[in-house]
């Protein structure tokens, strides 16, 4: 990998007495999507509040663009150049959509730009513009997803990190919203650190990838490789192979534990 524009070294998070992330470590190299996959509970989502700093780590450090952020606010955090989407959407609900984006810029002060941005999401996600004086309360859940992505983007930031944006969408809505994120990787640059359920549709996307286990890293690869694992496709992609189950358990305890 290159080098990083995003990197945690042997970050140990807690939530009140219980460690919800335990010695971990890894690196986002600048304009790659990188995924973590896990399990509910395994800790993906407070690898993103630790670097977000919504939460504080008690060990280690959190490096963006090679200065440590970990004892960072929320607020310094956005506003030099990490966004963050969070689980469950977290649109403001009594704002119109248009509302909503703007706060995405509250950091922003060149106006002209905002007015292209704002156009640039609209680009994006057509049925936005479609909605721009409607409540936010009143989209669906796959427009509310495509709202937060957006209000995020219009903080224009260096890295935007994404909790779970298949969560509670249709199958159909999922391939949108990640076909959607591979553009935007793509097209605006936008280091991506994605944490995700659905490992099928992460790994497809995203070209490097960690596998969390009961808040500990305990497999990193590139996604083309992870996908060939039997222990990925066995327990993320729901893919058994009574051949190989043998060998998948005899090679976790060996290397997993």
């Amino acid at each position: 990998m290159a080098e990083p524009i995003l990197a945690l070294r042997n970050v140990e998070t807690y939530y009140g007495p219980v460690m919800a992330i335990r010695g971990v470590s890894l690196q986002v190299a600048e304009g790659d999507i990188v995924t973590v996959l896990g399990a509910n509970g395994a800790g993906k989502t407070t690898i993103l509040k630790t670097i977000s700093g919504v939460m504080d780590p008690t060990k280690g450090q959190v490096l963006f663009e090679g200065r440590e952020i970990q004892k960072r606010d929320p607020d310094w955090v956005a506003r030099h150049g990490i966004a963050h989407v969070p689980e469950g959407r977290e649109v403001f609900p009594f704002l119109t959509v248009r509302e909503n984006l703007m706060m995405g810029a509250y950091t922003r002060s060149d106006h002209a730009g905002v007015r292209q941005d704002v156009d640039m999401v609209y680009g994006y996600f057509p049925v936005l513009k479609e909605r721009a004086d409607q409540q936010a309360a009143y989209l669906s859940g796959g427009q509310q997803q495509m709202l937060a992505i957006g209000r995020a983007l219009m903080a224009r930031p260096r890295v935007m990190l994404l909790d779970e944006p298949s969560l509670g969408l249709s199958p159909i809505l999922v391939k949108e919203i990640y076909e959607i994120i591979g553009r935007l990787n793509r097209e605006q640059k936008v280091t991506m650190l994605l944490v995700e359920q659905n490992a099928n549709m992460a790994l497809q996307t995203a070209k490097y990838g960690y596998v969390l286990e009961v808040g500990r890293i305990v497999m990193d690869d590139t996604c083309v490789r992870l996908m060939e694992s039997d222990d990925v496709k066995e327990f993320y992609l729901g893919i058994k192979d009574d051949a190989v189950r043998g060998k998948r358990r005899w090679r976790r305890k060996k290397t997993w534990r």
